[in-house]
């Protein structure tokens, strides 16, 4: 990356896109929802269960100019979700903007470990323990989805819930690979929480992105 693009991605104008398509929000609250996914490179969170590892390095990925992303997006799809990697890392003002500018609805993915930018209607709060969110996204979160990988997760949901507000819904998801395992704990668990409910990978079952 020389020096221009350097200035160009702190500004926003350009970001390290992995992918971005057309498809079913497969999980939370907008399950089956027909959305656009802007996928964005660049993650230092490491969770080591990350079934898009391939997004950590944001140098594998090309800038692409932000509101020719937005544009792009926009002609598929007004609900467009921005994920990664961690969208966070960097600047979303002006994606955001042209976005809005465009009537799109931004959902945005995000473990919360940086600080927020951009205009954002909706946002789900994916916890790590690895870096864990900043605490003024806590109050902001529209849902919070903690993935369940082992037994200790359960605790670490319940620590996460107390932090966020009361009209955030509470999502417990399994680790794809424990799916077998953990389903069976988290509907126990949920049974004796009721204030949580599931979350399922959906789009892995019916195969789409």
């Amino acid at each position: 990356m020389n020096k221009e693009e350097d200035i160009l991605l702190k500004e926003g104008k350009m970001l390290p896109v992995m992918e971005h398509f057309y498809t079913l929000q497969g999980e939370g609250a907008h399950t089956g929802k027909a959305a656009y996914f802007i996928r964005l490179g660049g993650c230092d969170v490491g969770c080591h269960w990350c079934d898009v590892k391939e997004s950590w390095d944001p140098n594998l990925h090309p800038l692409m100019n932000a509101e020719e992303i937005a544009e792009a997006a926009a002609k598929h799809c007004k609900t467009i979700v921005l994920t990664g990697g961690e969208p966070l890392m960097w600047n979303l003002d002006i994606l955001t903007s042209k976005l809005k500018e465009l009537g799109c609805i931004i959902h945005i993915e995000t473990s919360g470990a940086y600080p927020m930018s951009g205009h954002i209607d909706w946002i789900t709060l994916s916890p790590k323990k690895t870096g864990l969110p900043k605490e003024e996204i806590y109050a902001k979160a529209h849902e919070l989805k903690v993935i369940v990988f082992n037994n200790n997760d359960f605790k670490f949901a319940q620590e996460q819930a107390a932090k966020v507000s009361e009209n955030c819904t509470l999502y417990l998801q399994s680790e794809w690979s424990k799916r077998d395992e953990m389903y069976p704990k988290i509907t126990d668990f949920i049974l004796e929480n009721p204030e949580w409910r599931a979350s399922v990978q959906t789009h892995k079952y019916l195969n789409i992105p």
